[in-house]
């Protein structure tokens, strides 16, 4: 039995994480980046260590920095225990067992909390929500989603997707989003359509094999960029209009 989560849950991943499942080269660090649906990751607080700029959002950044580890030990041993249970639904090549994977989340749960007081006097950590986010026209140029949209498809409509997506497009000149796949290890029924919408409107999107795979068949990033001969925001309005 797969995966089975009654609402969006708080599990964070490190910077080494991004880096394989975004495919983030160094040059892609030095970009303007923000970081959606980013939960307690480690991102943020390892790219500024490193020098490097990110925003995070997050509606969950309401909340102290207490309050997110109280929401994190909520729900760690219910998923620990789920994974445990279902062995075969995951690659243990990154993650080399359960109790491995407990302790990456915890790692990254630390140094998320000791950093996050700092992130948000220095407005890295915001506080937003797709599918509308109160940031100017391309004022990024990298938009990454992580294990949000696609995983959550049955939480999360068709209709959200797609506005979401054409959010993203908004901010920023790409965007990448991993992984494809849903919970229960099928590839999102979102995807194909979106695709479709996307490409019909001259954005290249294209879908990518990662170095990185925990969910069994999860390797896939979805990359979205704009064409030159039409403005981004031009492009999502039409999208979103459609």
């Amino acid at each position: 039995m797969a995966m089975q989560l009654d609402a969006i849950v708080p599990f964070g991943r490190s910077m080494d994480e991004y880096r394989r499942l975004f495919a983030l080269s160094d040059e892609d660090l030095k970009k303007r980046i923000v970081s959606i649906a980013d939960g307690p990751a480690s991102f943020n607080a390892e790219m500024t260590r490193g020098g490097f700029a990110v925003v995070s959002v997050d509606p969950l950044y309401s909340y102290s920095g207490a309050d997110i580890e109280r929401r994190f030990d909520a729900v760690v041993d219910g998923i620990i225990s789920q994974v445990k249970a279902t062995p075969a639904d995951w690659v243990w090549s990154y993650h080399r067992s359960p109790e491995h994977l407990r302790a990456s989340r915890h790692q990254a749960l630390r140094d998320f909390v000791a950093d996050y007081d700092d992130g948000r006097r220095d407005g890295r950590y915001l506080v937003g929500e797709l599918p509308r986010l109160k940031y100017p026209d391309g004022v990024f140029e990298l938009v990454l989603c992580s294990h949000f949209l696609f995983l959550y498809s049955a939480h999360l409509s068709y209709e959200f997707h797609k506005a979401s997506v054409v959010e993203m497009l908004r901010l920023g000149s790409e965007v990448r989003i991993f992984p494809l796949l849903t919970l229960d290890l099928q590839v999102s029924p979102y995807l194909a359509p979106l695709l479709s919408e996307i490409r019909a409107l001259g954005y290249v999107a294209d879908i990518e094999e990662m170095p990185y795979e925990f969910q069994r068949g999860g390797r896939h990033m979805l990359r979205i960029r704009g064409m030159p001969d039409c403005s981004p925001m031009s492009r999502a309005t039409t999208f979103f209009n459609r």
